[in-house]
């Protein structure tokens, strides 16, 4: 046969025949005297083996450890890590799917609902106020939720679920602190300014206890990329503030 035929016969492209002698699966075939590759119906064979494999979703390096295991053997245990694999994938797929429904169960949406299912809780507790320092609030919750990595999220995720969730006097404190941060938008308080140390308790006032640094342990300064990041992205005023609150934490 030639490769036209064989690749017909198994039902891949020729493309995909000449990859495999590069990879080392379907073995080179004897030449004939003009050059041109001559087949044998045992390569049909091998090539419908890749073909069925690589279906059930092995990898071409995978079948190669497969096919030179006469016994099977090694079939048996990658299926196995296959399986395995597909269920965990399916799981997943499940839970995306049920965020989802929930998802457009809501009459509109946004980017940033689009949240692990425990912050899109975490930000069903904060208040729901309009723009300035609330609205930066919630795309910085978004912005962790995206980027914290997987064994601090317990940590961070966790306290502030237990923000109180239908608490009006806590709502209307938090809204209350929202608003005086977004009057210090427009202006650049001095450090002694009185205002400032007294917003700056308020603000760790409401600061869950579990998020507080732990005895010993210092708070980040403005050295790291993450803080220096968030103060730059406040008003002068607010940044005042901020750092004050920074400071104070920083007490033994």
């Amino acid at each position: 046969m030639r490769i036209g035929e064989l690749a017909a016969l198994a039902g891949v492209s020729t493309r995909a025949v000449r990859h495999y002698h590069q990879l080392g699966l379907l073995p080179e075939p004897e030449r004939r005297a003009n050059g041109y590759r001559q087949y044998t119906l045992r390569d049909a064979v091998v090539l419908s083996r890749i073909r069925r494999l690589s279906e059930l979703g092995l990898s071409l390096e995978e079948i190669r450890d497969v096919l030179a295991d006469q016994h099977g053997r090694e079939l048996r245990e990658v299926l196995t890590e296959l399986d395995a694999d597909l269920a965990r994938q399916e799981s997943e797929i499940k839970e995306r799917r049920a965020r989802l429904a929930t998802l457009l169960e809501q009459e509109s949406l946004h980017p940033d609902d689009a949240l692990s299912p425990e912050m899109a809780r975490v930000l069903g507790r904060l208040p729901q106020a309009g723009g300035g320092m609330a609205a930066r609030d919630r795309e910085l919750l978004a912005l962790l939720d995206t980027s914290m990595p997987a064994d601090r999220r317990a940590g961070f995720v966790d306290p502030v679920l237990a923000l109180p969730e239908a608490d009006p006097e806590f709502h209307a404190r938090a809204a209350a602190v929202y608003a005086e941060l977004d009057a210090f938008a427009d202006i650049v308080p001095d450090e002694d300014d009185p205002r400032v140390e007294e917003l700056a308790w308020r603000l760790i006032e409401l600061t869950p206890r579990e998020l507080m640094p732990a005895d010993g342990l210092p708070i980040p300064g403005e050295e790291d990329p993450f803080v220096r990041a968030f103060v730059a992205d406040l008003t002068p005023g607010q940044a005042v503030v901020i750092r004050r609150v920074m400071h104070l934490l920083s007490k033994p």
